[in-house]
This record gives structure tokens, C-alpha cells and sequence, in this order.
């Protein structure tokens, strides 16, 4: 488990209260409580302690047959070349970011629409770093519907959500997949196995661009941003604009576009995994969401202004909120 903060300590957890074979990497306090309690989960469906080991050498992986990464998207440009050195060959490596997975373009057609240079997307993976450095053959794609906080070192707070849909980057049944998804099942978790993975990303990457960066400009809970009709209506803005630029690229919602910001909105008193990194003065995970948005819509003609003004005012606070942060 790469990267176990919030979402990846409670999976962790759960696939070790499965019977899964589970080794954390994480680091700082975090880790030191882990190494000492094991992982503490506060759930609506019950509270568990798990004991993993855990660990902040990446040389870890080296002997895993499944690696799930739920690093922050802009992290992987540093990490991917260690990673992809360590990884035994034949791991299947599980990427678990919000937004548009460097990976996208990975099993399509070539000249799909909006693949652009090479199927790469400069927000997302600059340089083609990550490409380069991991082999195709280890992606497998993964959507989660989870929301986890760290209430506290080693404890974690499982919001709602259980659900981390897998797939083939090219649609495929596959073996390795099926495994996982028992192994997943076996911990209290679902994975279920989507041929149309990329339909997923949409879905949950239509509430990621309009809430998380509203509710960091705004201080607002989910549910706040609901009692403003103003906002919802920016809100709506910013789906019909994503919703563009995804049907172009082929893609089908499985539900409604106003039933996914109602069901959105309805989570209530929640704070976005982008607000609690501002509080936290961690880097705001803009360019995997808003940022590749606008470069797809730029390669396909589609304009965007409410994304692009939203980003603008999100990049900025940024900015501010990092560079206020190191001068303490």
C-alpha cells in the first residue's frame, strides 16, 4: 500500500482484516503510530484495529504482487522512476488518483479523440515521466468511492463510500483483476470489475472539478454549498461544461447529470479531500482535474469558462496558501 494516508491506510486495513498479505508505506507520525497501534478505523459500519506492517522504504514493493498507489496524482512524476525500478515484473500496479490517470489514453484506438501528443496530458503526467517509467503491463485503473480523514495519527475515519471500481486500461477480463476484486470483497471492501472504467472516471471526475475546488474557495462543507442557489447554479455550470468535453471523448454517464449533483450535494457535512489539504497547507491536487479538463477541451475545441475560471481562482489560492505556509 503506497501512500497510506487517509483512503490508503483504510484499505490497507480492510484488505488485512480480510486475510490479504499487506505491507503500508507511509511516513512521519503517521507511520510511527502505525508501527506502534496499527491502524485504528472509526466506521458508520463499524471500528476496527488493524496491524499491518508498515514501513517508508519504497523497496518494499519489490516483492508485492499488487501495488495500490493512492498517492496524490502530482506526486507520481518524482516517484514513478524509483517505483518502476522496484516493481517486480509481473505486479499489477492499482492507481487510485482522482482526476484524469496518466494511463487514459493507454489500450484506445490510436487517434482517439483528444489523445493529442503521443496520448499524454501535459497536467498530468509533465514530460511524460511516468509513462517512461512504468510499463504498461502493470496499469490497472481504479476509481474509488470512498470518503476517508485522518481524525489522528495511525486512526482513520471512514465518512462513507466502499466501493473502488477496477478495470483494464483496455476494457479486458482479466485474471489479475478478478483476484483483486475477491481480495477486496474479502475485506468488507467492493471492487467490482468495470469494462467501461473510463465512464466512471467521468462520472466521479464531473463532481471533482466542480466541488472540491468551490469548497477550498469557499470554506464550505458540501452541504453549505447547497444552501446557496447561486453556487449550485455555478455548480451546474461547471457539469454541462465537463459533460461536454466527456461526450466528445465518447464517454456515457450511467446516471443523470442532476442526480449526480444532487447525490453529491447530499453528502452533507463533509469537506472535500481538497479543502482539508488547504487547511492542512498541502498542495491543492488542481492539474489531474481542472487543469486536464481545460487541456482536453483545448485539443477538441470545446470552451470551458466556468472550469477555466474556477481553476484560475483555485491556482492562485494555491499559490498564496503554500507560499504563506513555508515563510512560517
Amino acid at each position: 500500500m503506497l501512500g497510506a494516508g487517509a483512503i490508503g491506510a483504510y484499505v490497507g486495513a480492510a484488505l488485512a482484516r480480510g486475510g490479504a498479505d499487506v505491507t503500508l508505506i507511509a511516513r512521519g507520525a503517521h507511520l510511527a503510530a502505525m508501527r506502534e497501534n496499527g491502524v485504528t478505523v472509526r466506521s458508520p459500519r463499524g471500528d476496527f484495529t488493524a496491524r499491518p506492517p508498515a514501513t517508508d522504504d519504497l523497496g518494499a514493493v519489490a516483492s508485492a504482487d499488487v501495488v495500490f498507489v493512492a498517492l496524490k496524482a502530482y506526486s507520481l512524476p518524482e516517484i514513478a522512476p524509483r517505483l518502476g525500478e522496484a516493481l517486480a515484473p509481473g505486479a499489477a500496479v492499482i492507481w487510485a488518483q482522482n482526476g484524469i490517470p496518466f494511463w487514459y489514453f493507454q489500450g484506445l484506438p490510436a487517434g482517439s479523440p483528444g489523445s493529442g501528443e503521443a496520448g499524454r496530458l501535459e497536467s498530468v503526467d509533465p514530460g511524460g515521466v511516468i509513462a517512461r517509467s512504468i510499463d504498461p503491463q502493470h496499469n490497472v485503473g481504479c476509481v474509488v468511492y470512498c470518503s476517508t480523514e485522518i481524525a489522528g495519527p495511525g486512526v482513520i475515519r471512514h465518512i462513507e463510500g466502499t466501493r473502488f471500481s477496477i478495470g483494464e486500461p483496455d476494457g479486458s477480463a482479466s485474471q489479475r483483476c478478478a483476484e483483486i476484486s475477491r481480495a477486496f470483497a474479502a475485506g468488507g471492501l467492493k471492487a467490482p470489475v468495470d469494462p467501461r472504467l473510463r465512464d466512471q472516471i467521468w462520472l466521479k471526475l464531473i463532481g471533482n472539478v466542480a466541488f472540491n475546488p468551490v469548497t477550498a474557495l469557499t470554506r464550505a462543507t458540501l452541504g453549505e454549498l447547497g444552501g446557496s442557489p447561486e453556487v449550485v447554479e455555478l455548480l451546474r455550470a461547471v457539469f454541462a461544461e465537463v459533460a461536454a468535453v466527456a461526450a466528445a471523448l465518447g464517454v456515457s454517464f450511467p446516471v443523470s447529470l442532476d442526480r449526480r449533483l444532487e447525490a453529491g450535494l447530499a453528502v452533507g457535512d463533509h469537506r472535500t479531500s481538497m479543502l482539508q489539504d488547504l487547511e492542512a497547507g498541502k498542495r491543492l491536487e488542481l492539474d489531474c482535474m481542472t487543469g486536464a479538463v481545460i487541456e482536453l477541451a483545448g485539443r477538441l475545441g470545446i470552451d470551458v469558462p466556468h472550469i477555466r475560471t474556477v481553476h484560475a481562482c483555485a491556482a492562485l489560492l494555491d499559490r498564496i496558501n503554500r507560499g504563506r505556509r513555508r515563510a512560517r
